[in-house]
């Protein structure tokens, strides 16, 4: 029987076979739900999915650390407000109320479909430290900039220091330059429409906010 595991490389485009960095061992994260709803049939399948792997890449003898957040805070919708929050206002509870309340409604829908629980579950309100000393890393590299208390990722400088942007998802820098300038509507501190925030000003009604 052939137990050799083919995975789909999105750079490549072709299937390879999978040789662990470590052999023997496996670090496989999975981005897990913004718990500011009920999860839906579409967010399950995606878990579900990752468990099949988990689950085989157990059976063929790796040690896997399989780790899946949980987006508490972060989330932001097109008008820079926080999914959490506006959850939050429209139940009229606490934002960590809310977090509560659907990360266990998540945690039970795993149980219904049967998957593994992750080897650690991280919360990105735990995080915090460590994201902030990420952001000024790629500052002090100088792939982001800093406008009206935001911070975003400098996509155009990447592009033409390293000609790597876009490899992934086949997208253009040179195709994103032509775009109008349309696209910046209230997202007038961009300096290009590909560059996107990685980290935002708090609003002065927000609650769950930290010094940066």
């Amino acid at each position: 029987m052939n137990r050799e595991l083919k995975i789909y490389n999105s750079l490549s485009g072709e299937k390879e076979v999978f040789k662990p960095i470590t052999e023997g061992y496996v670090g496989m994260y999975v981005c897990g739900p913004t718990v500011y709803n009920d999860v839906h049939m579409g967010n399950c399948m995606t878990f579900v999915r990752f468990d099949m792997i988990y689950r085989y890449l157990v059976h063929l003898g790796y040690k896997v650390r399989y780790v899946r957040n949980i987006t508490d805070v972060g989330h932001l919708l097109d008008d820079g407000e926080d999914r959490i929050l506006k959850g939050a206002k429209a139940e009229k509870l606490e934002p960590m109320e809310v977090v509560q309340k659907y990360s266990n409604g998540f945690h039970h829908m795993m149980e219904v479909f049967n998957t593994k629980k992750p080897s650690i579950e991280p919360r990105a309100t735990a995080h915090i430290i460590e994201q902030i000393e990420m952001v000024e890393q790629i500052i002090n590299n100088g792939y982001a900039y800093e406008a009206n208390g935001s911070v975003y990722f400098d996509t155009l400088k990447l592009a033409e220091d390293t000609g790597e942007y876009g490899k992934l998802s086949g997208r253009k820098i040179e195709d994103l330059k032509a775009e109008s300038r349309d696209n910046l509507k209230n997202q007038e501190d961009k300096r290009h429409p590909s560059d996107f925030a990685i980290w935002m000003k708090a609003a002065p009604e927000h609650i769950m906010k930290w010094n940066s």
